[in-house]
């Protein structure tokens, strides 16, 4: 749930490293386009806008995909109202990755850049995919650079942010219906990481509301840890359970964890339907506080939501419908997919400033519900 510190919009829709995504070792993606629509509706903020993905085969070692993705953005958040004003503006994103077998082995690499117009990201990335003891384990060691311009509307700030990302995983099969999937994954980043549109809260006894605002202080430098794990079966009528289970934690006090799961089911010859929960916790950074006792109570400052204690819990349902285009020889096959999740986030430490009237501090706890869908088509050439 935590977000890459300085990208202070919430990031709804799926990354293009996931959409894009990487070959399993031994195997190409199949030749396919996806059309998708995706819409975010929660606290004050919208976002929606279209995608288009397109994975293509040349000959039988490699392999290459795009993605075009775009976030329409309305906000009018709990943050833009009690410090800023409501405001809109597009992201757009462009990818493209390449993945190449040699063997038992799989090669990808891809980037990503992502601009908008307050903000800046450029993504290298590559892993390298090793099938081994009669493909039953399959090793798989990823590396992630990323470039990052963070800017302010009204400004001429153009901050650079570095990232890094490691990462290892290893998937078994433990049984003929069995399998199991752990990763770990370290990131290091550096640069101006506060959110320059948010800002601290310290009482103030000159003020009407007995509270005053200043700007955010966050260390330049940030790392953090996860492992995970997740277990699939399959079961004996079509279907299949999976269990997820992942913990964070990083240099500035926050220790996060996420457990999920999910059942998919197979209706007839032509209808997959899946659902979900997921619950994530996490405790709030070192220097985060909803109010601070004075201005410059400490050296680093933060009241940004995401650094703050809080339980989210989403559940969702999908549904896909597999059919065949017998107008266009080809074309092999098609899907429609829609996916629904309902999002609830209750926070124990960041108050609903909307309330006034009230000694600071004493205002109500923040709770944000959210839908999210995603429609989309598939063809498969």
């Amino acid at each position: 749930m935590l977000t890459s510190a300085g990208r202070w919009h919430l990031r709804i829709a799926v990354p293009a490293l996931v959409l894009l995504g990487v070959a399993r070792a031994g195997v190409l993606p199949d030749d396919r386009a996806d059309l998708m629509y995706h819409r975010y509706e929660g606290g004050g903020l919208t976002v929606d806008g279209p995608s288009v993905l397109v994975r293509k085969k040349f000959g039988d070692h490699v392999s290459a995909a795009y993605n075009y993705y775009v976030d329409m953005i309305s906000s009018a958040s709990i943050d833009v109202v009690t410090q800023a004003s409501p405001y809109t503006e597009t992201r757009t994103q462009n990818s493209l990755s390449v993945d190449a077998i040699d063997g038992k082995s799989t090669y990808s690499a891809g980037y990503i850049y992502s601009k908008e117009p307050d903000y800046k990201a450029q993504t290298a990335f590559a892993s390298i995919s090793q099938d081994m003891f009669s493909d039953l384990t399959t090793v798989t060691f990823g590396y992630t650079r990323g470039w990052d311009k963070v800017g302010e509307r009204g400004t001429t700030r153009n901050d650079p942010v570095d990232h890094h990302g490691w990462n290892v995983g290893v998937t078994q099969v433990l049984t003929r219906n069995l399998l199991l999937n752990l990763s770990y994954e370290a990131t290091a980043s550096q640069g101006f990481l506060a959110n320059p549109y948010r800002q601290a809260r310290f009482l103030d006894p000159t003020e009407a509301l007995g509270y005053a605002f200043e700007k955010q202080v966050y260390p330049q430098n940030h790392s953090g840890n996860a492992g995970s794990a997740v277990l699939k079966y399959f079961l004996p009528w079509r279907a299949a359970v999976t269990g997820n289970f992942r913990y964070f934690s990083d240099n500035w006090g926050i220790r996060a964890q996420t457990g999920e799961l999910g059942y998919t089911q197979p209706v007839g010859r032509a209808w997959t339907l899946d659902t979900h929960v997921r619950y994530y916790h996490q405790n709030h950074a070192d220097f985060y506080s909803d109010l601070f006792p004075y201005a410059g109570a400490q050296n680093y400052l933060a009241r940004d939501r995401e650094l703050a204690t809080f339980d989210s819990v989403v559940y969702g349902i999908g549904a896909t419908w597999e059919y065949r285009v017998q107008r266009f020889a080809w074309l092999q096959k098609g899907t429609v997919n829609f996916n629904w999740n309902r999002m609830h986030i209750s926070y124990d430490d960041f108050r609903d400033l909307r309330v006034q009237n009230v000694p600071p501090g004493t205002e109500p706890l923040y709770t944000l519900d959210a839908n999210i869908f995603q429609a989309f088509v598939s063809f498969w050439f």
